[in-house]
């Protein structure tokens, strides 16, 4: 129970006789059950040096060097956070569409206003980029599309699954951020109908 705890059998023995726990004087192994807890309480967040100031905030005495030692030979790692990913290159000259909506998002019925944009996620197979299309209305997603890569292909991909999801009538907004996925040639590869059928836009 003492290592549980994370004191020493002395200072068990002088808190049961009205006295305070030593907590200076741990061994590594009670240590190192404190640190277990400790990163399973901050969700693996940070690494050594946050550990040690935990530590050293709860009342026990730790150098970051000892801290570090044992949470390399115990497999302790920090999480850290993850390179942000660039989605869109707003810098691009090639040509692209007017911005028919001018931040105006309140469409009054389905099908006449759809938003557009790619996020990423990283999975066990590492960075998967997504691309949505968002009807305006009521916030659901109409299309969809998620690959490896960041090319118009799929951008084109979303449109289309939306498109013969909902089959909208002529008139159509697709409004989407000036991203190079987004230029005006890459609207070619999709359906006929569709093109004819949708007016494009760019913020």
């Amino acid at each position: 129970m003492c290592a549980v705890l994370a004191v020493s059998i002395g200072g068990y023995r002088a808190w049961k006789h009205g006295g305070k726990p030593d907590r200076k004087g741990l061994t590594d192994a009670q240590m190192l059950v404190l640190m277990q807890s400790i990163h399973a309480e901050i969700k693996g967040a940070d690494g050594s040096p946050r550990m040690a100031r935990e530590l050293r905030a709860r009342g026990f005495s730790a150098s970051k060097e000892r801290v570090e030692r044992l949470m390399r030979t115990h497999g302790i790692r920090g999480r850290h956070k993850r390179r942000y990913k660039v989605t869109t290159d707003s810098q691009q000259t090639r040509p692209v569409a007017d911005n028919l909506l001018k931040r105006d998002f309140t469409p009054g019925a389905p099908n006449q206003v759809w938003t557009a944009d790619i996020t990423y996620l990283w999975t066990d197979e590492g960075w998967l980029y997504l691309a949505i299309v968002l009807d305006r209305f009521n916030r659901e997603v109409v299309g969809w599309s998620l690959k490896p890569r960041m090319t118009a292909d799929i951008v084109t991909d979303a449109l289309t699954m939306a498109w013969f999801r909902r089959k909208p009538a002529p008139g159509l907004i697709h409004h989407s951020d000036r991203g190079s996925q987004y230029e005006v040639p890459s609207v070619f590869r999709l359906p006929r109908e569709c093109v004819h059928a949708t007016c494009f836009s760019l913020c």
